[in-house]
Formats: structure tokens, sequence, C-alpha cells
């Protein structure tokens, strides 16, 4: 399949009390993609064109479809604006959910997964040049937000070297794509992820599910992110610079370099 135009250009008028000049400006493509799960659609949502495979296993993951990598058989993207996944899973969800934070009011998960067990949260540690890493990394492969302010970014790092970033609309479908890139074998599990959207409830309920121990962002958690964070185990810590972090929970694994006093 062809790469999709990911922004159109426009005129722009630019008033100010001086006068007004035209110039153009390049505007993010928002477009409606269905996910389907063995030929059932499951929903739809507003994506940039871009990395789709990998968002609509994160998408299914994140709404308690799949549970695991090994579930999945293969998924295809098809002409007609529809991305389905086959696997190996019964597609009933539970019939209780829950209306997410998302932009939109359009997310749902389970009851469930917010009351469920977290799998141990694996021991992994960064340092403060792998974080430096992530989010320099992160913000300078989103090329897109450069170029049009209209999207969030989702970068991963594991294993001690930062691996890629996934741009989107929404900050949701950014950490789902990261996400998905986990499920399809692309990314290591056990790594650190660096977002630029808030660390609300369901975005840290999807770290902690797919085995993510760091996560940091850009900007701040609420009192449920933090809430899952701490029963996950996880290491949760916004308002992420290369040389500041504010860590809300297991500041353990953040080493810190050692502090040299005067002799």
């Amino acid at each position: 399949m062809a790469e999709a135009r990911l922004f159109i250009s426009t005129p722009t008028h630019i008033l100010t009390l001086a006068g007004q000049d035209i110039t153009e400006e390049d505007v993010l493509i928002e477009h409606p993609i269905e996910v389907a799960l063995n030929e059932r659609v499951i929903g739809s949502a507003m994506v940039m064109p871009r990395d789709l495979e990998a968002f609509a296993a994160g998408f299914l993951f994140g709404q308690g479809y799949i549970a695991t990598p090994e579930e999945i058989v293969e998924v295809t993207l098809c002409e007609q604006g529809r991305v389905t996944v086959y696997a190996r899973v019964d597609d009933r969800q539970d019939p209780e959910t829950i209306i997410t934070s998302g932009c939109g009011g359009t997310g749902r998960i389970a009851r469930s997964m917010l009351e469920a067990d977290f799998p141990p949260a694996a021991q992994t540690t960064i340092t403060f040049a792998q974080v430096a890493d992530l989010i320099r990394g992160t913000l300078g492969q989103s090329t897109l937000q450069q170029q049009t302010h209209c999207v969030h970014a989702c970068g991963y790092s594991a294993e001690g070297r930062f691996l890629g970033c996934f741009e989107d609309v929404g900050r949701h479908n950014a950490v789902d794509k990261v996400i998905g890139a986990i499920l399809l074998g692309r990314f290591p599990t056990g790594g650190a992820v660096y977002t630029t959207g808030r660390l609300t409830s369901d975005m840290v309920l999807k770290c902690a599910r797919i085995g993510i121990p760091i996560v940091l962002s850009r900007t701040a958690p609420s009192s449920l992110g933090l809430e899952i964070a701490q029963r996950a185990g996880l290491t949760l810590a916004a308002y992420a610079r290369p040389n500041r972090l504010n860590v809300f929970h297991a500041p353990w694994r953040i080493q810190q370099p050692a502090i040299k006093t005067p002799p």
C-alpha cells in the first residue's frame, strides 16, 4: 500500500494590527479508521494515517480484546480505511465498560482491567543520560509536530538505547502505536516510554498491562493514573526534561549521577 499523505498545504491569512498577509501552512490529516478483530468491526478511531498496523494491535490491546503477542496471527490493512487484526481470541469484551478521559470521550475499557492484578513490573533502571536520549530522540523524530504543531509523540527506549518514536493526532493513539510495536515484536518489553500527553488512568493502565515499568511524560498525571502506577509498581515521572524529573512513584529506577562534593 502506498504511503498515505500526512498533511495538506492550505492558504492562511495572517492578521495583525498592521494589516494582513497570506501564506501557506501545513495542516495534519486526521482520518477515520475502522479497526476489526477477526472480520468483526470493533470500532473506529480518528488517527493520522501512518503506522496503522501497530495502532490497531495497540488499540485492541488497550480495549481488552488482546492480551499477549502470541495471540496475534496477522494484521492486514485495506484500501477502504480498515485495519483487521486476526487473532486467536474470543472477541467478546467485558460488558461493563468505562468511557475514558480520551479527547472526545470515545475510548472505552472494561472495568475488570482496572480491578485486575498487574504483571510484576520489571526491575529496569534508567540513567539520566538515557532519559535525555529518550526525550531528545522522541522530540527530534517528531517532525510532524515541528511541521504542523498538531500531533502528540510517544518514544520508547529499551536495553539502554532509544528505539523509536510514533506520532499521532491523539496522545492515546501514539501510545497505542508503541504498544502495538511491542505486540508485533518490533520493540522488546521492559523499557521506558516518554509521551507528550497527560498520564491519565487509561494511559498508565496500558503501560502497566504491557510491561513498561518506566513511564515519563512532558506534562502531568491524574490521581487515578498515579494510583495505577502505585498498584503496578511503575516509576511514574512528569514534567520530564533531560536534566530534571518530577517522580511521583518509584524513583529508585532513575539512576542519579554521583554528586561530587568539594574537598
